[in-house]
């Protein structure tokens, strides 16, 4: 039980210290006066949890920090539980056994990560956990009401809550989200889950189809193939037969211009030739006979040119000779005889010498100029001579060198020239009119190539190269019909080969999920079966609850001292019913007094509360029971709970807190332990009545 609650600036209590003992103890006050924080301050120094947003919402306002410390007896030892918070939200705690006044720490803190924890000491010594002490020991607003006032339907799930059965809702949540789990696993895996094998068989039937029409017509395409192969290989060997003369066709047009060049090459150089020869013909007649002349020209040219240096010779010799009398002449002049005297030596001469003499001297010189010009006519003769032998010596070099430089030694050569250039002449005009015969006769290399020319044309008769070409063009389009085919076979056999691959994959993927969907068929079986509140677990977990919930509810009937002496609690399909029964018959519940069905509802909720297992404290907090009650209601209902004390007093006595507002219906009670809670500036003031 429950011996002391100390509460410091917590929630609304500033300063608040309240002793308990066993029986019925209620609180009473106005809303808001701070009676339900008893609860939170109990939950709170216990397990840390309340009902509140946080935990610093807990502190008074205006304080810094609060606490709240629970003293209780379990088996004869003393226990105490306190826990602080302050405003930055740092919690501490400490739970003790008190031995001879004296505090023996049990456990301090929340440090789980070192394997410390006061609210799990806590647990193991009161034997039950908060969710647990909750529905076992706190009745909130409106539950007792709900138990009496509920219809059948609402009343199983009160009792599915309350005994925990709607616990296998959560279960069988987790069984779905495990069902999902487990699913998308699978589809994140193969990328498919059990749902998906419908669907797949039909992708199978499909692929399968598909398969089966594609094989004939890959087969038929195949045949096909064969045929044009047959066609394009006899076109082939046709076109292998025929593709050498296109080459020589192309040959005999290529030797045709070979010819067709050269020929007009050799012409141009035969033309040439004759040209050439022509010119030399030109330049060589009238020059053999010039030529013939040119050493009797030397020779008179040499016998001209000794004449004229002995006539040079005899003019020197005769201007000597003038010199020489013109001396004697200027001597003559001095040498005149005076008186037949001698003007050297005055001795008598009787005449000159002839040489000293004027008249000689002068005739002499007269006939030595005579002699002179005679020797010059001579001299301008010879030049004459030798300037006309010179001239024809010129023409006979000219000629000589004309023939020389032509290679011509004499007229037969030239003769044989022309000879050739008439012959020539007569060439080129047999090869004007394009004939490749005639052409073949310009020369040895002509006649070569058409001899080439001949023997391809030999090899070439009957190629029709307008057909050659009708089967090349039939071999492309066969061809391009064949790739096509190739194709498509390629194209079926691909998606053949993906069919089957797609088949296997299916099949392995089928066979796989088999195993999966049998697998979550047990899960849903399991679902259904185990955690579905109306499956057989939770039927029979119902039934078993039920009886067990009749025969406490019963008891405590009988410790209320009311008419009623058995409670039959019942499962139809979605409701529980209720059977109350006297000593001799049988009642309805809507025939019961107001307080005949508040025991009812208390005797039943307090075997609710057995039947999860009555915590160590034995303490059931009933907070605001009466609320929703009408007078008569609330009437009877501190009749009943004035009957407590007597529960309390039991072979397991248990405490009981009341928590109300309606202070007024317990002023004629046999109550007799009664605090009275105020709200004060100073925050709640309780006071013990």
């Amino acid at each position: 039980m429950i011996t002391s609650i100390e509460l410091g600036d917590f929630l609304a209590h500033s300063d608040t210290k309240l002793k308990f003992e066993n029986g019925v103890t209620v609180f009473v006050g106005d809303n808001g006066a701070g009676k339900s924080s008893i609860i939170d301050a109990i939950t709170f120094a216990l397990f840390g949890q309340h009902t509140r947003k946080s935990n610093k919402s807990l502190i008074k306002r205006g304080s810094n920090q609060g606490f709240a410390k629970i003293g209780f007896s379990i088996n004869g030892k003393q226990y105490e539980a306190v826990r602080k918070i302050d405003n930055k939200g740092t919690l501490s705690a400490k739970f003790s056994e008190i031995i001879n006044n004296d505090r023996v720490e049990i456990a301090a803190g929340e440090r789980k990560q070192f394997g410390e924890s006061m609210t799990q000491e806590v647990e193991k010594t009161i034997g039950l956990d908060f969710e647990k002490l909750k529905v076992a020991s706190i009745v909130q607003q409106g539950e007792l009401n709900a138990i009496i006032n509920a219809k059948p339907k609402e009343f199983k799930e009160l009792l599915n809550a309350i005994i925990g059965i709607d616990k296998l809702d959560v279960a069988s949540e987790s069984m779905k989200t495990v069902n999902k789990e487990f699913r998308e696993k699978i589809r994140g895996k193969i990328g498919y889950d059990d749902t998906h094998i419908e669907i797949l068989s039909r992708d199978l039937k499909r692929s399968q189809k598909e398969i089966q029409e594609a094989k004939p017509e890959k087969k038929q395409l195949e045949e096909k193939q064969r045929k044009i192969q047959n066609e394009l290989d006899d076109l082939r060997k046709k076109i292998e037969t025929e593709s050498p003369k296109i080459d020589k066709i192309n040959q005999l047009e290529s030797r045709k211009k070979e010819l067709s060049t050269y020929a007009k090459e050799a012409i141009y150089e035969i033309q040439h030739k004759i040209n050439e020869n022509e010119r030399k013909i030109h330049d060589c007649e009238g020059c053999f006979e010039p030529a013939k002349l040119k050493e009797d020209l030397e020779s008179k040219i040499k016998k001209v040119e000794g004449a004229i240096e002995d006539t040079l010779k005899k003019i020197h010799e005769f201007s000597s000779q003038t010199a020489s009398l013109k001396e004697k002449q200027l001597l003559a002049s001095k040498l005149q005889l005076k008186d037949n005297k001698c003007p050297v030596c005055d001795s008598n001469v009787e005449k000159l010498n002839p040489i000293f003499q004027e008249e000689h001297l002068k005739h002499e010189m007269t006939s030595v100029q005579k002699k002179i010009m005679s020797k010059e006519k001579e001299r301008d003769m010879y030049n004459q001579k030798r300037k006309e032998f010179s001239e024809k010596l010129q023409k006979a070099r000219d000629a000589e060198a004309t023939l020389r430089a032509h290679s011509i030694n004499n007229k037969e050569e030239l003769i044989k020239i022309q000879e050739d250039v008439e012959t020539k002449k007569k060439k080129i005009l047999l090869t004007n009119n394009e004939n490749f015969l005639e052409l073949s006769q310009i020369d040895s290399h002509a006649k070569m190539i058409f001899e080439n020319i001949s023997k391809l044309e030999i090899e070439t008769r009957g190629f029709n190269e307008q057909e050659f070409s009708s089967l090349k063009k039939l071999l492309n389009e066969k061809q391009m019909e064949f790739s096509q085919i190739d194709q498509q076979i390629g194209a079926i056999s691909e998606k053949i080969t993906k069919g089957e691959e797609q088949i296997k994959v299916i099949q392995d993927v089928i066979s796989e999920l088999k195993i999966v969907k049998k697998y979550v068929r047990n899960l849903d079986e399991i679902q259904t079966n185990i955690f579905s509140r109306d499956g057989p677990v939770a039927t029979s977990l119902r039934s078993w609850a039920l009886n067990t919930v009749s025969a406490k509810t019963s008891e405590y009937l009988t410790l209320l001292n009311t008419k009623i002496q058995r409670i039959a609690l019942s499962e139809k399909t979605r409701d529980i019913s209720i059977s109350c029964y006297s000593k001799n018959e049988s009642l309805e519940l809507e025939s019961l007094s107001g307080g005949e069905k508040v025991s009812v509802a208390l005797a039943l909720r307090l075997g609710m509360a057995n039947l999860l297992g009555a915590s160590n404290l034995n303490i059931m907090i009933l907070d605001e029971p009466t609320t929703h009650l009408d007078a008569e209601r609330k009437k009877s209902l501190v009749g009943v709970l004035s009957q407590l004390s007597e529960i309390s007093n039991s072979e397991t006595p248990m405490q009981f807190l009341i928590i109300t507002h309606d202070a007024e219906i317990f002023e004629d009670s046999t109550v007799e332990r009664i605090f009275k809670f105020e709200s004060t500036e100073q925050g709640s003031k309780v006071t013990a009545l």
